[in-house]
């Protein structure tokens, strides 16, 4: 006769562990997995589980606590998802992330978004944003951050690259640690070459890639070329990424927006403005998520082979998509007239400081001088090992994982947004790592925002990165925000809504 293996045998009820002084007793019948991450995570809260200390091997735990194996590996399953453990293999399981919980940013620190001294509550977000806005945003404390931009860095697989690193360096000459070639490690340029080609329909030569620091870094390039070529303006969308329309402005460059709709970038307001060159986020649009379509991409070859014009192409995060197929980037069609920019900085870490620059061919020699005087080169150390992981297939492994758990992540947010704020228009959730929010009701995003950040959530007003009067909005970041701490976010924002309505 089959028997079924109780969650909780009578025995177990009087078993306990000097691990936190867990007692079993105490658990519901039928609920010891939930009692058990419930009891974790208050541990994790309080910092008697230090971010970094390893947690017992389930199996071990199991035994001290005398329930199955499978209660044990379902409560750490569920903090794994939640960010706040990690599994590192063989090491074990660490403490990965603790739960922030500073008070609200007090009105002075809100008022210093603007770097201009206090203002006025609720005027802080109103103010034309500085050029330090979103250093000042990351520096203040809240419960929940659902600012975008940032992938899930408790994900970064550390296991992996602690490996491949030791791969590395086993095999690394010395005379791999002097100066390198200023494109990049060729290794490094083969082993991109091959991805993009794999994952992005671009088909390119190592040796016409330059290895860059970043997309900030790529931009800076590209602009100092164009302005010597007599370029004083460079059209962006609208909306579109209040970040590199800051970069534009501090070279004194103009920004002309151009509108985007359903879409995507409406290139007859692109042919009618005058200018020569772009910048697009075509593949997944910052900050609407919209991508430029079939119509769209066949208006932009034409308008750039008749006017000469030139396309910066950021392809910030198309690795990342969940309900639509892959979109090709725009530079296999356009190869002589693209500027193509990517890194890893939504795949694995901003902190990595890697990325990637295709030039049009009458750019590309001007674009490895300007990097060798800019810093001779990127690390090479990082680049080898971002090799090995390309190569082994981990990095392809990690993706698919984080894909998953995004999807999961942004299904909670999209969930919670339905029930807390019904009235809300989500926009761009089938790809990326973050969605928007938009409002008929006439009142102030900033508003919103700064209401928000007093009840402990960051997120960033939608109007930051319009240049024409449009409607109010949030823009959310999900993939660094466990699905509770998410719908939590959303619950206050809603009655952050509430309270300025």
């Amino acid at each position: 006769m089959p028997r079924s293996k109780p969650e909780l045998s009578d025995r177990s009820k009087e078993a306990g562990t000097d691990f936190l002084q867990l007692d079993v007793s105490r658990a519901p019948q039928g609920g010891v997995s939930g009692w058990l991450s419930g009891q974790l995570r208050a541990a994790i809260a309080d910092g008697r589980l230090p971010v970094g200390s390893r947690v017992p091997p389930g199996r071990v735990l199991a035994e001290e606590l005398r329930v199955s194996r499978g209660v044990v590996t379902e409560a750490y399953r569920r903090l794994i998802e939640d960010g706040q453990l990690v599994g590192r293999g063989r090491s074990g399981t660490f403490v990965a992330a603790a739960p922030v919980t500073a008070p609200a940013a007090p009105v002075s620190a809100r008022a210093s978004f603007t770097g201009r001294g206090p203002t006025p509550a609720r005027t802080d977000f109103a103010s034309p944003p500085a050029h330090d806005v979103f250093d000042l945003l990351r520096a203040s404390p809240a419960r929940i951050d659902l600012t975008p931009g940032v992938p899930d860095l408790a994900a970064f697989p550390r296991g992996a690259w602690l490996r491949a690193e030791r791969r590395v360096l086993d095999d690394l000459e010395p005379a791999n640690f002097g100066y390198g070639d200023p494109r990049g490690a060729p290794p490094f340029r083969r082993a991109v070459a091959d991805w993009l080609a794999r994952t992005r329909g671009v088909r390119i030569e190592p040796e016409q890639l330059v290895i860059v620091t970043g997309v900030a870094q790529a931009l800076d390039l590209v602009t100092r070329m164009l302005m010597d070529d007599g370029v004083a303006e460079i059209a962006v969308e609208d909306p579109g990424s209040l970040g590199v329309r800051q970069h534009l402005a501090s070279r004194r460059l103009r920004t002309p927006p151009i509108p985007v709709d359903d879409n995507g970038l409406r290139v007859d307001a692109l042919r009618a403005s005058g200018a020569s060159v772009v910048a697009l986020t075509p593949a997944h649009q910052f900050p609407t998520g919209v991508v430029l379509d079939g119509g769209r991409r066949r208006e932009l070859v034409t308008w750039a082979e008749d006017t000469g014009g030139l396309i910066l192409e950021d392809d910030y995060d198309a690795e990342h998509r969940y309900d639509r197929p892959p979109v090709p980037a725009v530079q296999a069609l356009l190869p002589d007239h693209v500027f193509y920019t990517g890194s890893v900085s939504k795949t694995l870490a901003p902190a990595l400081r890697v990325g990637w620059l295709i030039a049009p061919p009458r750019y590309r020699e001007a674009v490895v001088i300007a990097k060798r005087y800019a810093d001779l080169g990127n690390a090479v150390l990082p680049q080898l090992v971002l090799t090995e992981l390309m190569e082994s297939g981990e990095l392809e492994r990690h993706l698919r994982m984080l894909r998953r758990r995004h999807r999961r992540r942004r299904d909670a947010m999209i969930d919670a947004i339905r029930t807390r704020i019904p009235a809300a228009r989500i926009h761009g959730a089938a790809a990326g790592l973050h969605l928007t929010i938009t409002f008929d009701a006439p009142f102030r995003d900033t508003d919103l925002a700064a209401a928000a950040l007093d009840l402990g959530v960051k997120a960033q007003p939608l109007s930051w990165h319009y240049q024409a009067p449009a409607a109010p909005g949030l823009v959310l970041g999900y993939a660094a925000a466990p699905p509770t701490e998410a719908a939590h976010g959303i619950e206050l924002i809603g009655e952050a809504l509430r309270q300025i309505r």
